[in-house]
């Protein structure tokens, strides 16, 4: 019985020692994502790695999907991604990305997407943000949009109260842009991308609800409306401005300027299609925020990182409790562990004071018994 015991407590050890060493490297993981919750770069590094070890042809399959979309900035952020984890890419596959780069960057294919933002208002790239923020910049395209939605909002339409907002501060900082020399023009360039990513469906629902709401707390409608809608235009811009301002509300736009500042520096590190992304996955201004951080961490990478990883590259969403459970699996094992350890060590212990005890016994039995045949000897 007692080597019974003895072996079932060898048994627990070998038991409890292999299931740690299957749970210890995803408690590892775990810990290390639960710790980095709160810093987006390297939350988004540990994820990486997770992913690329269960496919070796990510990366290489999201480039030819990329440029397949005709999307050379994304394939570029991938071919980043792939120099920075020293993963291997065929040298054609290289190639075809330099090329369509270059093909994007052209001077005909700059001015094209120029006139285009220009005109239209809307951007999905660097040359076509810079004719619409320049639209803006000469107040144009605000007072268009603030002039049509307000419209809309008098007559009871269907109005895009977030873009009527925007406009409105925009043409505020547009104004603030003139006065510090261009000291605002961040922001402006910021809110331009907000209000283009709204316009082309790009925002995200969460973030969209949020804008919507700031953007109703920073226009006094009826001021508006009678101040600016009825004779607003384009062939009158210094009276209109000058009305829409009146109608705006500056103690009540920090947060959409806040926002405004963090899509700006998405973009100077990942480019305007960079942002839109951003957008387009964010729930809210604070997801914005660490996007700016990771794309200040990341450069160039960013755009690959968040194709990848979508919001989970910002946050720890849907997992932290299995994350959690995988700690406690390893808790509860390593407790077992010391556990095993703990009753072997009594039982051996046991045993070897039961062994020499019985030694001790039996010689002292044995001398005894010498000594009884001594005494009967003598007798």
């Amino acid at each position: 019985m007692k080597w019974l015991r003895i072996t079932t407590a060898l048994t627990g050890i070998a038991a409890c020692g292999f299931m740690l060493a299957q749970v210890a490297p995803h408690a590892r993981e775990a810990g290390a994502i639960l710790a980095a919750q709160d810093d987006p770069a390297v939350l988004s590094e540990l994820k990486l790695d997770a992913l690329l070890r269960q496919n070796d042809h990510l990366v290489q399959d999201n480039i030819e999907a990329a440029l397949a979309a005709g999307d050379a900035d994304l394939a570029d952020s991938f071919v980043a991604l792939a120099r920075d984890r020293n993963i291997a890419l065929p040298d054609d596959l290289l190639g075809r990305v330099n090329d369509a780069v270059k093909a994007e960057s052209s001077t005909s294919h700059f001015a094209k997407r120029f006139a285009t933002g220009l005109v239209t208002g809307n951007a999905d790239d660097v040359a076509s943000l810079s004719g619409t923020v320049a639209g803006d910049l000469f107040v144009i395209g605000d007072i268009r949009d603030v002039v049509r939605e307000g419209k809309h909002l008098a007559m009871g339409e269907d109005t895009d109260r977030l873009v009527l907002g925007l406009a409105a501060a925009g043409l505020a900082v547009t104004a603030a842009t003139y006065v510090s020399v261009g000291g605002a023009a961040p922001v402006r360039a910021g809110l331009t991308l907000v209000k283009d990513a709204r316009k082309v469906g790009r925002l995200g629902e969460g973030l969209a609800v949020w804008a919507g709401r700031s953007a109703r707390e920073v226009v006094d409608t009826p001021a508006l409306w009678r101040n600016a809608v009825v004779s607003g235009s384009v062939l009158r811009p210094g009276e209109t401005v000058s009305a829409i301002k009146a109608a705006f509300r500056a103690e009540k736009a920090g947060a959409l300027v806040r926002l405004g500042k963090d899509v700006t520096r998405v973009a100077e590190k990942t480019g305007t299609r960079g942002a839109m992304d951003t957008l387009r996955i964010a729930e809210g201004p604070k997801d914005v925020a660490r996007a700016a951080r990771l794309a200040e961490a990341q450069g160039g990478k960013t755009r690959a990182i968040m194709k990848l990883l979508g919001r989970g590259a910002l946050l720890l969403i849907g997992g932290a409790f299995n994350l959690a459970l995988w700690l406690l699996s390893a808790a509860l094992t390593l407790f077992g562990l010391l556990s095993s350890i703990k009753a072997t060590t009594e039982r051996l212990t046991q045993a070897w004071c039961d062994r020499k005890r019985a030694r001790r016994l039996r010689r002292a039995r044995i001398a005894a018994e010498a000594a009884l045949a001594n005494a009967a000897v003598t007798a």
